[in-house]
């Protein structure tokens, strides 16, 4: 049972801050009465606009006289936060308090998902083992508190992001990071996206249940969805220690977060934010989010001002750019005559997350990519600045636009906060979307 659920239509901040001193001081009742070293877990800056950060950063500064604080933003493979960015990320704690998380020397190996297991909950989508190997500092070092911070929204790998996603991705090891996205990608993006436990998230469940269980731990989880003005606002926060606390998060953000259409649409534009997304391994959101809601032969125009690569690591990068985003059935069948994709499983996944299986076309106007590296990887191109004549984002509404030319467009200013879905792609999936 979550020690805390709110829900309204808007929590403003000082409400929410009022909140966070609840959280406090039923973390000091329930786990640690005087927490001596705290370690806050935050998500990386690509959530940025979910509040996570100066949520961090108030625990640093409700705890920091009593306690020895360190934070470790879930970055799993994502790159690291430069000193600017964790300033406009967590304001003023101090960057050398902010460790990045190393995911391919920094983790210690802490048990194991059986085959047998993951072969049954994936209905035989995947059959191999799943290698829990996590954060060093983490496992090995002493906390009286750690705190879990968070944005639940709907999510390609675990139908809905956060919670112990934090962990099992957010401070995971390489292995653990390729095998779990293999699975994901073997179980269909489109049969994860919006359900409420996924077969990578049964996973991640058993694992915490098994292997977690001695951590001083709690989740502090936000749900955000657009006011009347079309604002992202935080409509709901969820506090505890258990998967209920979880599934309150998710099922609010199911129901808040999801658009549903009657027929699929021809059109979408949207937008992945300059200060957040630079690669396509993370501005790829507005794929996985959208694909459910275009129609066969339509469009989506992604306009990304701060791309400038495709992986968030070199290796991955030239993966993405050597193979590019290909159907599904391709992606498996170089998967299995190439070791450069096996040893990068997690690139593999993706490369299938990010077709559109030649059913509609993906449309790029990066802000510094030019049109033969954007093609090279099978996307379409476009100029970012006459995209951005024919496509006044800042005179856009939030969903449908009837252009000058007479052209309709559906709009998305933040596609990472949600889905976009055809009722026939949500409601009638072989996974179904059933209460838990």
């Amino acid at each position: 049972m979550p020690w805390i659920s709110e829900t309204a239509k808007e929590i403003k901040k000082p409400e929410l801050l009022a909140i966070l001193d609840r959280a406090i001081e039923e973390a000091r009742q329930r786990i640690c009465g005087t927490p001596k070293r705290v370690l806050l877990l935050p998500p990386d800056i690509t959530r940025m606009h979910s509040g996570s950060g100066w949520i961090t950063e108030y625990f640093w500064e409700k705890l920091k006289d009593e306690a020895e604080i360190h934070v470790i933003p879930t970055l799993g493979q994502h790159e690291p936060h430069t000193p600017e960015q964790n300033k406009q990320m967590f304001g003023n704690i101090p960057n050398e308090i902010i460790h990045p998380h190393d995911w391919r020397d920094g983790c210690v190996k802490v048990g194991e998902i059986s085959a047998d297991f993951v072969k049954e909950i994936s209905e035989g989508a995947a059959d191999w083992a799943i290698p829990i190997w996590l954060n060093k500092m983490l496992m090995e070092e002493q906390w009286d508190l750690i705190i879990n911070i968070g944005h639940v929204v709907p999510h390609e790998v675990l139908g809905f992001a956060n919670h112990n996603k934090n962990y099992f991705i957010g401070l995971a090891g390489k292995d653990l990071i390729c095998t779990s996205h293999m699975m994901a990608a073997s179980c269909g993006i489109e049969n994860n996206l919006g359900n409420l436990i996924t077969p990578v998230r049964a996973v991640f469940n058993k694992a915490e249940e098994e292997m977690l269980g001695h951590l001083p731990d709690f989740y502090v989880q936000v749900v955000l969805a657009r006011n009347e003005a079309g604002e992202l606002v935080h409509t709901g926060i969820h506090i505890g220690d258990d998967l209920d606390t979880y599934l309150n998060a998710a099922k609010q953000s199911r129901a808040e977060n999801i658009t549903v259409f009657d027929e699929p649409v021809k059109k979408i534009v949207c937008v992945m934010q300059g200060d957040e997304f630079f690669s396509t391994w993370v501005a790829n959101k507005s794929v996985y989010r959208t694909r459910m809601a275009i129609a066969d032969g339509g469009e989506l125009l992604v306009i990304a001002p701060g791309l400038k690569r495709f992986g968030e690591q070199p290796d991955v990068d030239a993966l993405i750019r050597k193979y590019g985003y290909q159907p599904t059935p391709k992606i498996l069948e170089l998967y299995k005559e190439n070791e450069d994709m096996q040893d990068l499983a997690h690139g593999t996944a993706h490369l299938m997350h990010g077709t559109s299986e030649d059913r509609f076309t993906i449309r790029y106007a990066p802000g510094h990519l030019n049109q033969e590296e954007v093609e090279q990887v099978n996307f379409a191109y476009a100029d970012y600045e006459e995209t951005l004549k024919r496509y006044p984002i800042d005179q856009l509404k939030e969903g449908f636009n009837t252009m000058p030319d007479g052209e309709e467009i559906f709009f998305i200013a933040t596609p990472s906060a949600g889905l976009w879905s055809t009722k026939d792609k949500l409601y009638n999936r072989k996974t179904g979307f059933a209460e838990v």
